[in-house]
Parts: structure tokens; sequence; C-alpha cells
């Protein structure tokens, strides 16, 4: 079976370059080259499981699940091979920005945070959520993902979209880093539970399921995430699926019965019902609308 590629070159300006990468049914294994510019910031969002990396100037390999991302800033030109085994597809997103252009969007003489914040980047902080474990995307940056893969509109109009999405996207990742930094000072728990929603609320998961992965007995998880997010856990899983669920349906990429299943929904007919409860009319008529 021959191999099958797709996507590529997304976006490129003087600052900025966004490479989507597919490869599907290898005959043996998908491999694939990433080059790093001079003095850039690089986003890697690995979005098929077990991808292997080795960079040319590191001797480690590294090997990602699914969904995991890293921001890494290369002050030389430098490259990567990204590999997987036993014939699965190798996808990722690559987004590579100018050292110029972080300088003067953070712009570090500002302000001491700023700053901070530059240096943090430099020194490459942002890779590791935990010592030995990137950091997992969430829903939103899967989102801004499609919404930068779909994006149809040439020039000036994209490239003022692809900032604003990048700029969301490390949003996001300080934020979640920052939720790191600060983990002592909140329970562990909930910020735990809240990472298995972000990565599984598409599948049908139960309070069970998250007890029996994590230790923890039911009654406690209830609790504890109610305490801290003020919302239940089912109302938390309901509104990760219609945040997408509308996406998908403005898209109009996939029939509702498929934007169903998507979203965790065994019946198209639970599904209309929750979604005309959230917005007040049904999939049908938002797209058409």
């Amino acid at each position: 079976m021959k191999n099958r590629s797709g996507k590529g070159l997304l976006f490129r300006s003087e600052d900025i370059e966004i490479v989507m990468q597919e490869e599907w049914y290898p005959e043996k294994s998908s491999k694939a080259n990433m080059i790093e510019s001079k003095s850039s910031f690089n986003l890697l969002f690995l979005l098929s499981p077990n991808i292997h990396l080795v960079a040319n100037d590191c001797e480690r390999t590294f090997v990602f699940k699914k969904s995991q991302y890293i921001l890494h800033y290369s002050p030389r030109e430098n490259s990567a091979e990204l590999w997987t085994e036993n014939q699965e597809s190798l996808k990722y997103f690559h987004i590579r920005i100018n050292y110029r252009y972080i300088l003067h969007l953070i712009d570090p003489e500002f302000s001491t945070e700023n700053a901070d914040l530059f240096e943090r980047m430099v020194r490459n902080h942002y890779i590791f959520l935990h010592k030995e474990s990137p950091p997992y995307m969430t829903v939103e940056m899967h989102m801004i993902l499609k919404e930068i893969i779909s994006y149809s509109n040439k020039g000036t109009m994209q490239k003022l979209f692809v900032e604003a999405k990048i700029i969301k996207l490390l949003i996001l990742i300080f934020e979640q880093f920052n939720e790191k930094n600060t983990i002592k000072k909140m329970p562990e728990t909930p910020l735990i539970i809240k990472r298995f929603l972000d990565e599984n609320y598409h599948r049908n998961i139960k309070v069970e399921e998250i007890g029996k992965k994590i230790g923890i007995n039911q009654n406690t998880i209830r609790k504890a995430f109610k305490a801290q997010y003020n919302i239940t856990v089912s109302d938390y899983i309901a509104e990760l699926r219609m945040l997408k669920a509308k996406k998908m349906i403005i898209d109009k990429e996939l029939m509702i019965k498929e934007i169903a299943i998507e979203c965790g929904y065994e019946y198209v007919q639970n599904f209309t019902r929750a979604f005309k409860k959230k917005f007040g009319m049904s999939p049908e008529k938002l797209r058409q609308g």
C-alpha cells in the first residue's frame, strides 16, 4: 500500500508558517522531517498516537500520545524527524513563529510580567506540564486548529485571522501552565477530573469510570468538581459537547447524525433535544440560518 499525504502548507507570511502534516497507511512506518528556523518559536500539536520525535540537537527520543503538544524555542536552525510504527498514520500541526514577532507581541520591556513571560518562552518552560509529561490540548485548542484548517479567505483577511488564532492559542497555553503552577493552592482532585473530561468528553464516559482511572470514589468526584468549578460533571460534559457540536454544524461538513455521534451521542434524537435546550433551536435550523 502506498503512502498518501495530505494538507501540507496552510499559511505563510513573513513571520508565520503553518503546516498540516498527514501521512496515511504507510507500508512500514510513516516518517516526516520538521524544520525549525533560526530564532523561531514552534508550536507542535501531535494529532495521532505514538509519534516518535528526535531532534538533531538532542539525543533523546520523545514519544507523544495523541493530542499532546509542545511550545519550543529554537535559537538556531534545527530539524527533527517524526515517525510512527506499525502502519499507524502520522498527523501533526506545526506553527512556526519568528522570534521578532513574539518579541513585538509580548514586549518584555513593557512590564516585569511581560519580561518574565518572554523569558519562560525562550527558556522552553512551556514544554512539559509535569516533569515527564507534555501537556494535552484542550477542547478550545482543538477547535482553533479546525478553524485554521477550514478558513477559506486569503490575503489580509487570512493573515489577521491566523494571527488572532495564534494569540488565542498562546493565551490558552499560558493559562494551562499557570493552572499547573498554582496546583498547590487548589485542590488537586478537580484538576485531574477536569483534564480527564477535556480529553474524553466525546466518549460515553461515566463517573464510575473516572473513579477507577484516578482511584477516587464517585461521591468525592462529584462534590469536589462542583465545589471547584460550580458546575456538575455531567453538565460540564454537556457544555463541551454542545460547544463542539455548534461549531461543526456551522461548518456544514458533516450530517447531523454524524455530528451527534462525534459528540458522544448514540441517538440523534437525544442530541437534538439537548442542542435545542441549550441554544433554543434545532441543529437543522441553525444550519439553515
